[in-house]
């Protein structure tokens, strides 16, 4: 199971004032279960683990197959929860390296506007089998509607008549220009339910789908946060989700603006960017907010590290602890001692690794850096599940401490208008020409 250590904090904050944020925990726990809180119509993520719908999962799962069987090549075509979650999960459990190992390679599209990427992408595909999984609530964002436009375009040129059998939408169940789409393409269709927003959808058939592909076992990253979900509703401070929100927003009200998640584990990365936007979707609002930032350890201790040292003390940092590696790697004596390594002849990179994370641990507590550690006892699809259960609820209690709806996204559509009207979008006329009188 997850665990929460804080002893790196407390130079900074005292254990009383941690432990006095149990009662708005408990209120904040409470309106959650509840649904009462601001924004509760959108906590289905709270249930899922045990109320998800199995006659779907069943046909994830043979989707999956029938994907793998048929393709070399899926196309997620999705932004934002749309894609990082599924991403994330999938580097994690397998590698960064995912497609150059994959028996069917895995892509990400719709995540940017970029005319380069999508060439680049139906290069890369050439004329191997490929499908493409479309994931959008509306059908309408921008972003991945232009990347399906035209890749659905391309399936077109490929297999005629029988491109709609290779294309598989996860959207809304009854409404929306995509789920119109599908109804009338004969599209296969997968639910992204009403009460989970995107950002918190890793585990329906948003992130399950691309998973399943990957050769993940679904199952048990389902039991994993079905495991979380039973042992974080413990509404006290022994409570992993508790000690994690209390510590950072006991932090924030001495000043710690800036968290910045690390790990000493590449595959982590892309978690990472799932937990950005998780937090800073969740929390930023109202002139409200921890800002979440990222790093890559120990990469970023020879860019980030100075920074993180001896720049603004402002900042507060986690560091995610995977466990063993999968692989064991010796260092040996070499004989001249060239490089000057040989004192570490004989052990192993997970030891080298290990005193890295303890000797920076303690240098930036020194510099003025508070530090929490988040522990998972190995990576795994079990584990895995725990910890995104284990976020997704420590965001929600966060989010409620700070007093904001931690489930909806204002600020996200002032983008979206403006550029509407620049692009020329009907009804936007007004706001086009005041926009490009400022430009």
């Amino acid at each position: 199971m997850i665990t929460v250590k804080l002893n790196g904090i407390f130079p900074f904050v005292s254990q009383q004032e941690v432990d006095a944020l149990a009662p708005e925990l408990a209120a904040a726990h409470d309106a959650l279960a509840d649904k009462t809180c601001a924004g509760g119509e959108y906590t289905g993520w709270l249930t899922l683990p045990y109320d998800y719908d199995r006659e779907e999962f069943a046909c994830i799962e043979q989707a999956a197959a029938d994907i793998r069987k048929h393709s070399k090549v899926l196309v997620v075509v999705g932004i934002g929860g749309s894609y990082l979650g599924a991403r994330a999960v999938i580097e994690l459990l397998h590698s960064p390296n995912y497609n150059l190992m994959a028996d069917t390679q895995i892509f990400f599209a719709g995540c940017n506007l970029s005319a380069d990427a999508l060439d680049e992408l139906t290069q890369i595909i050439g004329e191997r089998d490929w499908c493409i999984n479309v994931i959008s609530k509306s059908g309408t964002t921008t972003e991945p509607a232009v990347a399906f436009r035209y890749l659905r375009a391309k399936l077109r040129e490929k297999y005629g008549d029988n491109a709609n059998k290779r294309i598989y939408a996860t959207t809304d169940k009854q409404r929306g220009a995509l789920k119109q789409l599908a109804d009338s393409e004969g599209y296969e269709t997968f639910v992204i339910p009403d009460d989970i927003g995107g950002r918190f959808s890793v585990l329906t058939a948003v992130g399950l789908l691309p998973i399943a592909v990957s050769g993940a076992n679904i199952k048990a990253l389902m039991q994993g946060a079905q495991q979380a979900a039973a042992v974080l509703d413990i509404r006290d401070m022994s409570n992993p989700a508790w000690q994690y929100a209390a510590g950072r927003n006991a932090l924030l009200r001495k000043g710690k603006t800036i968290e910045v998640l690390g790990c000493y584990q590449p595959h982590f990365r892309m978690m990472v960017e799932w937990w950005k936007q998780l937090f800073g979707e969740s929390e930023g609002k109202d002139g409200k907010g921890i800002f979440p930032a990222g790093l890559e350890l120990t990469a970023d201790l020879h860019s980030m590290g100075q920074y993180m040292q001896d720049g603004m003390r402002n900042v507060m940092e986690t560091t995610v602890a995977l466990g063993q590696s999968r692989a064991e790697v010796t260092l040996q004596i070499e004989q001249g001692d060239g490089d000057g390594l040989n004192f570490l002849a004989g052990m192993t990179l997970d030891e080298i690794n290990e005193k890295a994370f303890q000797g920076t641990y303690l240098a930036h507590i020194d510099g003025g850096v508070p530090n929490m550690i988040i522990e998972v006892p190995k990576r795994g699809e079990e584990n895995l599940g725990a910890l995104i259960y284990f976020y997704e609820l420590a965001c929600g209690l966060s989010g409620l401490l700070l007093g904001v709806n931690p489930f909806d996204q204002p600020g996200v559509e002032d983008y979206k208008k403006n550029m509407f009207a620049l692009l020329g979008k009907p009804g936007f006329e007004a706001r086009r020409a005041a926009l490009e009188s400022r430009l």
